[in-house]
């Protein structure tokens, strides 16, 4: 997997769904939407304090109480910190994070929140001491391109107070890493045009918001629910879906048309025009009856089905599902009909792969939805002591590795 250079990416100022950035309901010409590059927030050259960049850990909206009691944890770190305390024994200890693939790291602000908010132990009458202040973490930001087993975090202090917080932490640490990396290489295959963040209904509910942020830091211009633009206070996007055109007896401009009457002033209007498999006539209607309501038309042909468009041809048994030439097709009926401000938005079965693909005929594609792929695969992390009371202390085939990007956690 490969990473453009300069950190992570923010979406904003590009077009796509929400022209003026994630949450905006402005509407921008084609030719901006087109071409306007996803900037990317640039990694620090200084390693500043770590107190401005931070998420506060209001954001996570931990279960504070539950994950102090070891209910999420693996119940061998929960045995481990009560045997410990039982005996009185107290290892001031370093602990080191680190994770054994390349890519981009991403929930370490809630590692972090999960210690400030949760280290501790319980006293007697069923009181909390916390155990943040007798700690020090550094660790780097999120959104950071780490290689394999760079160290992404160290914590050091008396083990007792933070052992039950191993499980929670590199949970949160593989989850927004394997998300955010993910995210990050589609981006990079879509060279600069907008992707849309659609995997929300191939998931658990619960895991939106945090999957939401790794996605916007990774460069995706927009999310499809408000839970997922939650942490940074935007909205979700969207288009005209086939259950509303279903719900209009089939007619995708009837659909369309009521859709754009009561939401254009909230949104960028986006007409999906695959419902009856002829999406280039569906999508010249959609213009012709939308007129300057329509930001664009989406194509999500089943990959099970031919498009009217390019049925006939020889080659028609390798162009099921949204191809290059679908798009293509669209495009020469849009700007037939006049209508070449109409953009263009692409979904069903995309990843880097197929977008590379696309790029590298020049498909006339505006924006790519994607969806289950930004979920899948593993990123795996790690966490040893490495330090026992001030010396090496590390289990055979691991040492402590220094990192000098490490940012002092206050």
């Amino acid at each position: 997997m490969q990473f453009s250079s300069g950190g992570a990416a923010q979406a904003g100022g590009a077009a796509g769904l929400t022209a003026g950035g994630v949450g905006s309901r402005r509407v921008c010409d084609r030719d901006a939407g087109a071409s306007a590059a996803i900037r990317p927030r640039p990694v620090p050259s200084e390693r500043v304090d770590a107190r401005t960049e931070r998420l506060p850990a209001a954001t996570f909206r931990l279960p504070v109480e539950k994950i102090r009691s070891g209910y999420y944890s693996d119940s061998y770190f929960v045995l481990t910190k009560e045997l410990l305390e039982a005996e009185g024994r107290h290892p001031l200890v370093t602990m080191q994070v680190f994770g054994k693939h390349r890519g981009l790291l991403g929930g370490i602000d809630e590692a972090i929140a999960v210690l400030r908010e949760c280290a501790g132990r319980a006293t007697e009458g069923g009181g909390w001491e916390e155990g943040w202040p007798q700690l020090r973490a550094r660790a780097l930001s999120e959104g950071e391109e780490v290689s394999p087993f760079e160290t992404v975090m160290t914590i050091e202090g008396d083990y007792t107070l933070f052992a039950h917080l191993e499980t929670v932490y590199l949970g949160s640490l593989a989850r927004r890493s394997l998300v955010m990396s993910n995210v990050r290489e589609v981006v990079d295959a879509a060279n600069g045009k907008p992707v849309i963040f659609f995997p929300a209904r191939h998931d658990h509910w619960l895991v939106q918001t945090g999957d939401g942020w790794a996605a916007h830091v990774a460069g995706a211009i927009g999310v499809s629910t408000d839970a997922q633009a939650s942490w940074w206070g935007g909205r979700g996007v969207g288009t005209v879906p086939h259950s509303l055109i279903a719900a209009y007896g089939g007619d995708t401009v009837a659909a369309g048309r009521e859709f754009a009457r009561r939401y254009r002033g909230e949104i960028n209007v986006v007409v999906l025009v695959d419902f009856d498999n002829d999406s280039a006539r569906e999508a010249v209607a959609a213009a012709e009856a939308l007129g300057d309501d329509l930001w664009g038309v989406r194509l999500d042909t089943s990959e099970r089905l031919v498009d009217v468009a390019l049925q006939g041809r020889p080659d028609e048994e390798r162009l099921h599902g949204v191809v290059p030439e679908l798009a293509v097709a669209v495009r020469e009926a849009l700007d037939a009909a006049g209508h070449e401000r109409v953009r263009i938005v692409v979904s069903g079965g995309f990843d880097a792969a197929k977008i590379a693909r696309f790029e590298s005929t020049g498909a006339p594609v505006d924006s790519y939805g994607v969806g289950s792929a930004l979920l899948r695969g593993e990123f795996d992390f790690t966490a040893d002591v490495v330090e026992f009371e001030g010396r090496p202390a590390a289990k055979a085939g691991r040492e402590l590795r220094p990192n000098p990007r490490l940012l002092e956690v206050s």
